[in-house]
């Protein structure tokens, strides 16, 4: 008898720690929804030597799982519409959108799927992920702060992501460049990626 009442609370104190390791990680796993009216995913290039050409995305959607006690949660992935490149200029669009750029038609989306976030200082962060442009997938490393979580007055849990690194476009198969007269090329190799997004989770 006392065996099986021994048997019986061994079971029930596994089962308790289970459910309370379950609960953990779902808490952790919160998943936070990126708010495309509050965010922005630019970029940067210097044209013809001598200045910088701006330019964004406009349709893209993303999730976030952040717990700022157990970075090990975290996960992140981003999908942009290759085709929403804008950067004022119709005809400049019309070019970045063909073959000589993005091929938005072939490879309609670019991807990233953030994989390990490690903490720096204080709200700065390192944010190691896969970036697919073209087909091509490399690993980016972007230093970033992450203001929150703050609750909002519309009920959500809501953080910041804010952040900008470096790229060759060359490694995505990016190629298209014309020589100058006078040295150098009319689109730079280096392109500057800067993000700025907002996530609720409700």
């Amino acid at each position: 008898m006392h065996k099986k009442v021994k048997t019986l609370g061994l079971s029930f104190c596994l089962g308790l720690m289970g459910l309370l390791f379950w609960g953990g990680w779902v808490q952790a796993a919160e998943t936070y929804k990126i708010d495309p009216v509050h965010a922005s995913l630019g970029f940067a290039v210097q044209h013809l030597m001598v200045s910088t050409v701006k330019g964004e995305f406009t349709d893209y959607t993303g999730t976030i799982q952040f717990d700022k006690a157990d970075l090990s949660a975290f996960a992140a992935e981003v999908t942009i519409q290759s085709a929403s490149i804008d950067t004022r200029n119709q005809e400049r669009d019309k070019h970045l959108k063909s073959g000589d750029f993005l091929d938005a038609e072939k490879f309609p989306e670019i991807i990233f799927q953030g994989k390990k976030l490690e903490l720096v200082e204080g709200d700065d962060y390192m944010l190691t992920g896969d970036l697919t442009i073209r087909g091509v997938t490399k690993e980016i490393s972007i230093p970033v702060t992450i203001a929150g979580p703050v609750n909002s007055p519309f009920g959500t849990k809501v953080i910041g992501f804010a952040g900008e690194t470096k790229i060759n476009r060359q490694d995505f198969g990016v190629s298209w460049n014309k020589a100058l007269d006078t040295g150098g090329y009319v689109v730079s190799d280096e392109v500057k990626i800067l993000v700025n997004v907002e996530a609720g989770y409700k």
